[in-house]
């Protein structure tokens, strides 16, 4: 005997539907037919109810109830795929909110995404791996205005997925036998006394597994957490576009409450199972994003000028990229055929482009990019499509686009043959330092410590032998702190 099946809703096209539809506030608009199945035993239904559509009216209504101190997982990579909408609705309350900690891989830039709540002092605490070229953020911190607990990107990526899994701690060799693992990293500076630190991380517990040194991490949530994708349905199903994906379904997973904010909203079904990227369970509101600036952090064109400085022949300058191209054409001898590479930011980078074109080498970024393409031609640069150095790159045929927490576990997994990437200091041992100077200048770590702690990846490093005065930069020990222990290859 069937179970009795509840009334179909339906809109059709008449004027009676659409009057009825209209006076619904738009979170309650998105009503779709129903489809029933029956089997002889039970009836199934997608029927959009009320209670069911995730939509919201605006961005501002959707933050409406985060309280001051709450704890943010905020998406985003450098200034792609960041909930802008969200963030500015943020803003708007800053008589209201503030004392947040908000956890994200960076502060966007001084006067863009989340670095409008540090000028606007809404944030207490940033929990990230990279400050970058923020300069307020630096200043904030080296200040003493602003508490940083800095993490390796690989780490910060799998806390937090380990957060939406419900996996309390977990081992990573990443930051072994570092200040990440030894404690001591400012996380704030004392006010008014320079280089003074008031508040330093603790040291890491640590195993040996193996004969390898590992360290415990422990999962990241949130109270909320807000995130950006391309398309969306009311029931929070979401696509996400290029390398805008990042650390955002990371951070929607690890959310008590997920606020997504999307650039279309289309009919329930118009998705595809097997195109949706973060299934619906995880998002608890909805909303469109209004004008949408997805501003460029590093406009990188390939316009035909050669790699090599346009400096005036004999200078000191072209004197300098002459000999960056001489090691950067040293390392591209490295590569071999079929070999996955990464290459970091600056120098490294530029290795690509004397690849012997005899061979295939496949170029991951760390932002979620398998097959970098060249620079883009001017007029074809797309702000979702940039690497780990936030420059706009292209794709090609074979590339494959992922996840922050994804892309980290082929880097931790060894599953990427060789990286390559600068320094400050190389010991004689293979000792590597290249993300602070205590006190003084701090970018953060962001993905080296956990590219150098793979156990089979190859690592190669591009500097010049001497700083700004005369300074060695090869040392029998490195005087900063260690990014990596016996690392370099």
């Amino acid at each position: 005997m069937l179970t009795r099946l509840p009334p179909k809703l339906l809109l059709p096209s008449s004027s009676t539907s659409r009057a009825v539809s209209s006076a619904l506030p738009l979170r309650f608009r998105e009503l779709r037919s129903v489809r029933t199945f029956a089997t002889a035993r039970t009836a199934f239904s997608t029927r959009l109810t009320p209670a069911a559509s995730k939509i919201w009216d605006s961005p501002s209504a959707a933050v409406a109830d985060i309280p001051s101190g709450s704890k943010l997982l905020v998406g985003g990579f450098g200034l792609c795929g960041i909930p802008e909408n969200l963030i500015n609705a943020l803003r708007t309350k800053a008589d209201s909110v503030n004392q947040l900690t908000v956890v994200s891989n960076n502060a966007g830039v001084d006067d863009f995404g989340l670095g409008l709540l540090l000028k606007t002092r809404q944030i207490k605490r940033m929990v990230s791996s990279y400050v970058g070229e923020n300069a307020e953020f630096a200043r904030q911190y080296l200040s003493g205005e602003l508490e940083v607990e800095l993490i390796p990107q690989g780490s910060l990526a799998e806390r937090v997925r380990a957060g939406g899994a419900g996996i309390p701690l977990f081992l990573t060799a990443t930051g072994y036998g570092t200040m990440i693992h030894t404690g001591g990293v400012p996380i704030k500076y004392s006010q008014g006394k320079q280089g003074e630190v008031e508040i330093a991380s603790t040291p890491r517990e640590a195993r040996e597994v193996d004969g390898r040194g590992y360290i415990f991490e422990e999962a990241i949530t949130g109270d909320f957490a807000l995130i950006k994708a391309w398309k969306g349905d009311a029931f929070g199903n979401l696509v996400f576009r290029g390398a805008a994906r990042n650390f955002n379904p990371a951070m929607a997973r690890a959310g008590k409450i997920t606020i997504a904010e999307v650039e279309e909203i289309v009919p329930v079904g118009e998705l595809k199972p097997d195109e949706i990227h973060l299934p619906g369970i995880y998002v608890q509101r909805l909303v469109k994003g209004g004008a949408y600036e997805k501003r460029i952090e590093r406009l990188t064109l390939n316009d035909g000028a050669n790699v090599s400085s346009p400096a005036k022949a004999g200078s000191a300058a072209a004197a300098g990229a002459a000999m960056r191209e001489r090691i950067v054409r040293r390392v591209a001898r490295e590569f071999t055929d079929g070999m996955y590479v990464n290459l970091g930011i600056g120098m490294p980078m530029l290795a690509s482009n004397f690849v012997d074109p005899a061979i295939t080498v496949h170029l991951q970024s760390e932002n979620g990019i398998l097959g970098l393409g060249p620079f883009p031609q001017p007029g074809q640069q797309d702000p979702d499509i940039i690497n780990a150095g936030k420059e706009t790159v292209t794709l090609i045929p074979g590339s494959s686009l992922f996840g922050s927490d994804d892309s980290f576990a082929m880097i931790r997994g060894s599953h990427v043959d060789m990286t390559v990437l600068g320094a400050m200091e190389v010991s004689q041992t293979g000792d590597l330092a290249n993300w602070v100077i205590p006190g003084k200048m701090v970018k953060g770590m962001g993905g080296a410590m956990d590219l150098v702690a793979s156990a089979r990846t190859k690592v190669v490093v591009t500097m010049e032998h001497t700083a700004k005065g005369g300074r060695p930069k090869i040392m029998e020990q490195c005087t900063l702190p260690l990014t990596g222990v016996r690392c370099v290859d």
